[in-house]
C-alpha cells in the first residue's frame, strides 16, 4: 500500500535535512549499473520537440493522484499539469503502484524500469526528500520541492469542546489511523506501547477518517493533507508537537534521471514559479488542503 510504503521509507530515515544534499562525507558504494540509453527517458529537448512530457504519479493515493472518471485526478497531477504548462509542451500521467520501498519505486520508473512490462517516465511526482537519502541514491535528481507534509491529528469536535487531543490521550481515547502507517508504528510504540489500547486500524486514511466521521472513533492520525481530504463537518484538525515523532514533516518533490540535468533545472524553475506567483498554492486552495510550504 502506497502510504505504507512512504511512510515506512520516511520512518527509516534520520531528521529531515535541508533541501540541498550533504553528502560531503558520503563514501559511493557499488550500485547496479545504469540501463542503456534507448530505454531511459529523453532529455529537455527531445521533450520539447516531440511536445508531450511523461509523468509517473501514484495510483489510488488522493487527495494527491487517483483516477476519477477513467481520468487522472489530484493536486500532483495539476502540478504536473503546471510544469508541462511552463514547458510549453502536453502532460501525460502513469499512475502507477508502489514498490516495496523509494528505491524500487525510482528504479522501476525512473533510472531503469520494471522488469516486466512497463517503462520509465521522465518525471516522477510526489518523491519525499530526505538529504542523507539523496546522496545514496546517484541515479537520480531530487529537485523541485513543491510543497511540505505534516503528521496531523483530527478529532471530532464535540468529543473534545475544550482541548484539542495530542497523542497522550490516546490511552484512553480512541484513534484511526491507517494500517502499519507512521503514525501507527508512532502510537504503538509511544511511551512503551501505553497507547496501543486506543489505536483502531483502517486500510486507508479515507476509511480512518469516515470512521471518525461516523463516531466510531474519537479522533484520527495521519499526514495534513490526507486528513483535511477525509474531513467532514464537526471535524477539527490540528497540528500539535509530537514528542519523539523523529519525521513528523518532510518535504516533497520530483525526480528525474541523472542524465538528464538540464530538464530538472527546468522543472525545478517551473516549480519555483509555481510556487512564487501562487498557482501552486492556488492549487491545494481547489483542492481544499493546506499548502505547507516546502523549505528550499
Amino acid at each position: 500500500m502506497l502510504r505504507r510504503q512512504l511512510m515506512a521509507a520516511l520512518a527509516g530515515l534520520a531528521l529531515a535535512g535541508p533541501a540541498y544534499a550533504r553528502c560531503e562525507d558520503w563514501v559511493p558504494q557499488p550500485k547496479p549499473q545504469n540501463a542503456s540509453r534507448d530505454i531511459v527517458g529523453q532529455d529537455l529537448d527531445q521533450i520539447v520537440e516531440r511536445g508531450f512530457i511523461d509523468f509517473a504519479a501514484y495510483e489510488d493515493f488522493a487527495p494527491w493522484s487517483y483516477e476519477d472518471k477513467g481520468k487522472p485526478v489530484g493536486v500532483d497531477i495539476e502540478i504536473g499539469r503546471l510544469i508541462a504548462q511552463d514547458l510549453g509542451v502536453e502532460a501525460r500521467f502513469h499512475l502507477v503502484p508502489a514498490g516495496e520501498n523509494l528505491d524500487a519505486d525510482l528504479r522501476n520508473n525512473i533510472w531503469k524500469g520494471p522488469v516486466i512490462g512497463g517503462r520509465v517516465s521522465n518525471v516522477m511526482l510526489h518523491v519525499p526528500y530526505d538529504s542523507d537519502y539523496a546522496c545514496r541514491v546517484d541515479q537520480v535528481v531530487f529537485t523541485g520541492q513543491y510543497a511540505a507534509e505534516q503528521i496531523a491529528i483530527a478529532y471530532r469536535e464535540e468529543a473534545y469542546p475544550e482541548e484539542k487531543p495530542v497523542p497522550a490521550y490516546f490511552r484512553f481515547d480512541t484513534v484511526a489511523v491507517e494500517n502499519d502507517s507512521i503514525s501507527d508504528f508512532y502510537l504503538t510504540s509511544f511511551a512503551g506501547g501505553q497507547l496501543a489500547q486506543g489505536v483502531r486500524r483502517y486500510p486507508s486514511y479515507a476509511a480512518a477518517m469516515g470512521a471518525l466521521a461516523a463516531g466510531e472513533t474519537m479522533a484520527a492520525m495521519g499526514p495534513l493533507a490526507q486528513l483535511e481530504a477525509g474531513a467532514a463537518p464537526g471535524i477539527g484538525i490540528h497540528q500539535p508537537p509530537l514528542a519523539g515523532f523523529a519525521v513528523s514533516r518532510w518535504t516533497v518533490g520530483v525526480a528525474v534521471h541523472m542524465r538528464y540535468r538540464a530538464l530538472g533545472y527546468a522543472v525545478d524553475d517551473a516549480i519555483r514559479a509555481g510556487l512564487e506567483d501562487g498557482r501552486i498554492a492556488a492549487i491545494f486552495a481547489a483542492h481544499g488542503l493546506t499548502h505547507l510550504v516546502p523549505e528550499r
